[in-house]
Order: C-alpha cells, then sequence, then structure tokens
C-alpha cells in the first residue's frame, strides 16, 4: 500500500478554493497511481482523511480512514455525493491536515448517506454518523473548494489563518 509520498498544500494555497472535476473514464491510471499515494501520505501525516485538492490534483477524489483499534479499513470514493443529511447537527472540533495545527468547533449532520464509485468502478452507498459522517461531509467540502474554517465565524476563521501564517513563516525561518 506504500507510494510515493505526495506534498499537502497548505491554506491559503489557491488550489485548495477550486472545485474538483468528475473523475472520468480516461482518468483510471491517474487514480490508480494517485490512491495509494494518498493513502501513504494520508496515513504518514497522520490524519484519517485526504481529499485529491488537498495534494494538488482536481479530480473529485477521496480516502478516508477512521482507522479503529489501530485496524486500516481504507474507504477510496470517486465521485462522492451527497444524497442525504439528517437535519440534527452536532458541534464537534476539526482539523485539516491543509491548515495543521489548527482547530475549531464545527456544527455538521450528524448522519449522512453518500454515493460513489468505489476503485473497482462499482456503484456503493454509505450511510454514516458521528465521526464517518464528519469526515466524509468534510473531504466531500475539499472537492467543492470549501474548507472547514468556512463553517465559522469570520472572526475565528480570520484568527485561525494568521495564527497558520504565522507558524509556516516560523517553520520556514527555522
Amino acid at each position: 500500500m506504500e507510494g510515493e509520498l505526495l506534498r499537502i498544500l497548505i491554506a491559503p494555497d489557491p488550489l485548495l478554493r477550486r472545485k474538483a472535476r468528475p473523475v472520468g473514464p480516461g482518468d483510471a491510471d491517474v487514480v490508480r497511481d494517485l490512491v495509494p499515494r494518498m493513502l501513504a501520505t494520508m496515513y504518514r501525516a497522520p490524519g484519517i482523511g485526504l481529499a485529491a485538492p488537498q495534494v494538488g490534483v482536481g479530480l473529485r477524489l477521496t480516502v478516508i480512514d477512521l482507522q479503529r483499534e489501530d485496524r486500516r479499513e481504507p474507504v477510496v470514493l470517486i465521485n462522492p455525493e451527497i444524497v442525504s443529511a439528517s437535519a440534527e447537527t452536532e458541534v464537534r472540533e476539526e482539523g485539516c491536515l491543509s491548515l495543521p495545527d489548527q482547530y475549531a468547533d464545527v456544527a455538521r449532520p450528524r448522519a449522512v448517506t453518500v454515493r460513489y464509485l468505489g476503485p473497482d468502478g462499482v456503484r456503493r452507498t454509505i450511510e454514516a454518523e458521528g465521526l464517518m459522517a464528519r469526515c466524509l461531509l468534510h473531504e466531500i467540502d475539499h472537492l467543492d473548494g470549501v474548507l472547514f474554517i468556512d463553517h465559522i465565524s469570520s472572526l475565528r476563521r480570520n484568527m485561525i489563518l494568521r495564527r497558520l501564517a504565522k507558524a509556516q513563516k516560523e517553520k520556514a525561518q527555522a
């Protein structure tokens, strides 16, 4: 499952704000090459989800693995679409590999149903609650150019972006 690691883009990189295009039949080789590299990059980070736009690829592709009980059970979602989301929401802290060490409480639907293609080309549906629902919504947001900080107040968002810029500047000088 190891592949060459990819560089994760850091906000405010403009590629993170672009809407990704659907994966088509001509993208099979790119997807086949990209999935193991995305998984290796996500595990190394470490994270529980990574969307193709976060590694500079504008395709509707994301990988997720909650790694419960230290077992790897990756889910690869090609062209995921939200079929339904619960009216009931819950607030939980979120972070993002594209905003390292920055966290905020975000309200999201508690449950979600997502339809997608698996890497084998088979159409699947996943119904999820809690952390998996949150992760699906977070990663699908990336495919639409949306970051978790877009779901919080502008004051809080600006504070996070300033903190991130400062940390990145310090890291570059180190």
